[in-house]
């Protein structure tokens, strides 16, 4: 209610803050994908080195963001 009641479409609102989500479960300090790699990675690949590794993806997720909340249509474009 506090969406619509600001004039903002929920579904709009709903894939922005879906996209918001994904680059908090990429992005430290939390990042549990982070984790969840490191598990499954030989041992000489360090936790460091896996938050390196996804700093292009979380630039990418960023652009995305960015691009939703300047250019609503982009999430609009079917309805």
């Amino acid at each position: 209610p506090i969406i619509d009641q600001l004039g903002y479409s929920p579904i709009w609102f709903g894939i922005l803050f879906a996209v918001n989500m994904q680059v908090s479960f990429l992005s430290p300090p939390f990042g549990p994908a982070a984790f969840y790699l490191k598990g499954v990675a030989p041992p000489e690949v360090s936790l460091k080195d896996i938050f390196v590794s996804l700093l292009p993806f979380i630039a990418i997720q960023l652009v995305v963001l960015f691009a939703l909340l300047f250019w609503p249509n982009l999430a609009m474009w079917l309805v």
